[in-house]
């Protein structure tokens, strides 16, 4: 009863707004204007999110503490031997990949001199600035000798010319840790690619070469010259592969991913346009039909500007709190293309319900409380979901602010749908009981009249006039519009045929199945190429990386920050256990065997074990290098102590992925949690990975848990409970087929899909809330009658807020962008299965699933019998009419 009195007080509470908003249409068509004017126009001065890392990368992670320890201990200025192997963050650099297209191998004569040849092009590159040009030279890391630091693998190259030069034969390489003519033992596994070994790691053929070039970014001056010179390394790159066609160049800098992110903004601008304009078409093609009095093109053009006004106060106020813009934004249009169409085809749907002979004020009354109860439950909907995905528990910055974003967008929209469209379907609505043309505003003059007129004056002015119109026709004026004729006269009646049920429940079926298998294929993504545009740098860069330099993992740290007891045998052995499997580039063994071959003993005392390090070991040239991975620490007597100190842990693999990794990662943490020794790991992509997939989840793994609460917590406010079971079973229903299609679709579980996800639960309840309400409150009818009936009066609505929808995601899917193509795979599968499950699985279902029915048979008593009252109208030419009937 509680609910009863709640449902139908909140319908007066509306009914009052729409009278009040009718009676002062003006203002509440300007207001949203203004404000729209007023806040969007500090968008025109918007700022661009240029770290990607603060943008995907999981907020609060250990990963970013164990950077923060790693720096502070190792620092890139004393890691200069070590920025090959990219265990630090080393600010700018400029990368390349040289390959050929015939698999030739890049260590023969020819492929070497070219090599060299890229270099020398590459250290020669200047970057012009007043009064001085900068060459690599000038912005290099340098070593301890003043001199550039370049990778290993130049050297190994121009060691291997010489040798031929002076037709030495005993030079070999060796994979994955060759020696230098020094002595040095260096790690060339991410710099030789497509390897071919002879025995013995003796290296018979490499197919692919990567070269790196560090540079120094210690002020603004130095950090806006190494700017400018990656953009000239890739233009000589460029210039270099157009002139040495045979082989294949990848070039790749610092700022390659934040620019090919940011790319996708651009390459979008004219799939964007052409997408506005079909929706425009669309939507006035919608709201059109025969009778030009009753048509409403303007309302479908309107409700358009409803959500761009809108969109554009959220962004206004996005800028003006110092939020910045980024390419994820670009789906925040598409989530309010979904909830707003449909509450202004639902209002328009509505309008067409009431009575044409009553006043404006009073039909956009009854428009209200008709249509916007759900519509303000729905919106409540949007806001907690997405109000959840804004909140601090999410963890990863670029879903926050896309949720924060979408929830002020969402909430403005509301308001301007009661404001500006509600006074828009005013102003229409007093056109339409003028009998003025729906587009050009003219009286539409009397059949009569128009009989004297040509034809095509005649249909573009056809309009059906009430004195033409017998009272019980009244209710089928608007019949002539397609979509309603199609619903009213052929799919309700088709969709409910005893024997279409069958093989709509046979087709849901394999519907469920194909979608558990998807479901258990689910995996997550955490592939920064998967946000870029296509064809970029980024993209091609990646790709030959994966293909030639995937026979190795990423180089893994291992710092051990604690002072331990290196001279015990018994923790040698515990350090050499944890690192067993990997191939270590480490000071640590290379000492142990360098004493070996001395035949001392590794189990010296303390002080003989530090003094033979420092005195003998790292001033030998071969292991000096081993310097920067060692802290030394002297006490108050003199006592030096290993306090600190770090070596490479390399895993051979088979195909480097993120899931083989993220695992990797977990193994040694559970492993540094238990062991004796105090150690951490850490690489850069552990910022990116770590406890991604759990920050992944959480702000979809929240907004269900707030829709459900919602849910609940509505039960109260709608006028059977029932409603809500049934919502919740078509939302789950819903998410499930596609999450698994997704799946299939080869659509990983990463941010921009996990938005949509949230976005799905709630475009869901949408569309399929007010049919399910229709259904379960009707009552004396069966169940078949009463499907029909929330078809007829919400299928119309939703039909057309769909297809202005996919035809508005179709530019979408061409747009050369892996992010684009995220977003339109998973938007297109929630609005599909979303109209599969509203037109076909519940106006099946519904039919032989509770709630029951019963018509009730009322007894005839004599005693409430039924007096019908006549009044008869005599016109001119004396014709008896009945106009009007009451029931007493």
């Amino acid at each position: 009863m509680l609910r009863q009195v709640l449902h139908r007080g909140l319908r007066t509470c509306f009914s009052r707004l729409g009278h009040f908003i009718a009676s002062h249409p003006v203002f509440f068509a300007s207001a949203p204007v203004l404000i729209s004017i007023l806040l969007g126009a500090s968008f025109s001065r918007y700022q661009v999110e240029e770290s990607v890392e603060h943008l995907l990368a999981p907020q609060h992670s250990l990963a970013k503490i164990e950077r923060n320890l790693v720096n502070s201990l190792f620092p890139v200025n004393r890691s200069k031997h070590r920025l090959y192997s990219d265990l630090q963050t080393p600010g700018r650099y400029g990368r390349v990949i040289v390959t050929s297209f015939q698999k030739a191998n890049m260590l023969d004569q020819h492929h070497t001199d070219l090599i060299l040849k890229l270099h020398t092009a590459v250290t020669k590159i200047q970057v012009p600035r007043p009064g001085f040009n900068y060459t690599f030279a000038h912005i290099c890391v340098l070593n301890n000798d003043k001199t550039c630091i370049v990778d290993d693998i130049v050297h190994v190259l121009e060691e291997l010319k010489n040798a031929r030069a002076t037709n030495r034969t005993n030079f070999a390489i060796t994979y994955p840790i060759t020696h230098l003519k020094d002595g040095r033992a260096v790690y060339n596994g991410h710099q030789l690619g497509g390897v071919t070994v002879h025995s013995k790691d003796r290296v018979k053929s490499a197919e692919a070469i990567q070269l790196t070039y560090y540079l120094q970014s210690i002020n603004s001056l130095n950090d806006m010259v190494a700017e400018r010179w990656e953009s000239s390394f890739c233009d000589t790159v460029k210039l270099f592969q157009k002139s040495n066609s045979k082989v294949k160049i990848y070039p790749y800098t610092s700022t390659s991913l934040r620019e090919d992110f940011q790319k996708t903004s651009r390459v979008s601008e004219r799939y964007l346009v052409t997408s506005l304009i079909l929706v425009v078409t669309m939507a006035i093609l919608c709201c059109s039909m025969q009778d030009c009095v009753r048509s409403k093109p303007w309302l479908g053009l309107l409700g358009l500007v409803t959500i761009s006004l809108a969109t554009l106060t959220a962004a206004g106020i996005i800028n003006l709190t110092g939020g910045k813009y980024n390419s994820t934004f670009l789906g925040v249009p598409f989530v309010m293309l979904g909830h707003g169409l449909y509450g202004t085809f639902e209002m328009l749907s509505s309008w067409r319900k009431t009575r044409e002979d009553q006043h404006v004020k009073e039909r956009t009354a009854e428009v209200y409380a008709d249509s916007m109860l759900s519509f303000s439950l729905t919106t409540a909907m949007y806001l907690v979901t997405f109000g959840i995905g804004a909140s601090p528990f999410t963890n990863i910055e670029a879903a926050r602010i896309f949720c924060c974003n979408s929830c002020i967008a969402i909430l403005f929209n509301y308001l301007y749908v009661l404001s500006f469209y509600g006074s828009s379907l005013v102003f229409t609505g007093y056109i339409e009981n003028n009998y003025q043309h729906s587009i050009f505003c003219r009286k539409v003059p009397k059949p009569e009249v128009l009989q004297e007129k040509p034809a095509w004056y005649r249909f573009l002015l056809t309009a059906r006039f009430s004195e033409d119109t017998a009272e019980g026709e009244e209710a089928n004026t608007y019949e002539s519009h397609l979509l309603v004729c199609f619903l009213k006269r052929y799919y309700c009646d088709w969709i409910t045929n005893t024997y279409v049920k069958p093989f709509v429940v046979l087709f849901y079926l394999i519907y469920i199945s194909f979608a558990l298998m998807g479901y258990l294929q689910v995996s997550e993504g955490s592939d920064l190429s998967n946000i870029v545009a296509t064809a970029t740098q980024t993209i091609e860069y990646t790709t030959a990386q994966q293909k030639y330099f995937s026979n190795y993992s990423p180089v893994i740290g291992f710092y051990i920050y604690e002072s331990i007891e290196y001279w015990n045998s018994s923790v040698q052995e515990d350090v050499l256990e944890y690192t067993k499997g990997f191939v270590r580039i480490s000071w640590f063994e290379s000492y142990l065997n360098y004493l070996r071959k001395l035949n001392v003993s590794t189990d010296l005392p303390k002080k003989n074990f530090t003094d033979m390090l420092r005195n003998s070991f790292l001033k030998a040239p071969q292991f000096s290098h081993f310097q920067e991975d060692i802290i030394f620490s002297k006490k108050y007597n003199d006592e030096v102590d290993v306090v600190a100190s770090r070596m490479f842990l390399v895993a051979k693999t088979m195909e480097t992925n993120r899931e083989e990794l993220y695992d990797l990662l977990e193994t040694l943490r559970r492993l540094s949690v238990t062991s004796k020794v105090k150690f951490i790991v850490f690489n850069p992509s552990f910022v990116y990975m770590d406890r991604y997939a759990s920050s992944l989840g959480a702000p979809l793994h929240n907004s269900c848990i707030s829709a459900l609460f919602l849910l609940f917590f509505s039960a109260f406010l709608v006028a059977d409970s029932l409603i809500n079971v049934w919502i919740t079973l078509t939302v789950v229903s819903v998410e499930f087929g596609v999450i698994g299609f997704m799946t299939l679709w080869k659509v990983e579980l990463d941010c921009i899909s996990v938005l949509c996800l949230i976005y799905g639960i709630n475009y869901t309840i949408d569309n399929c809330a007010p049919l399910l309400s229709t259904f379960v409150l009707g009552k004396d009818f069966t169940r078949t009658k009463w499907v029909k009936n929330a078809l007829e009066v919400h299928g119309v609505a939703i039909l057309q807020s769909y297809l202005c929808y996919i035809v508005g995601l179709f530019p979408l899917a061409a747009v050369p962008s892996n992010l684009t193509c995220t977003l339109f795979r998973c938007l297109f599968l929630i609005a599909f299965v979303t109209f599969f499950h509203c037109f076909a699985i519940l106006p099946v279902i519904l039919t032989f699933l509770p709630p029951s029915k019963k018509k009730r048979k009322e007894k005839k008593n004599p005693e409430n019998r039924e007096e019908i009252e006549c009044v008869e109208m005599v016109d001119i030419d004396s014709t008896r009419v009945v106009d009007q009937i009451t029931t007493v």
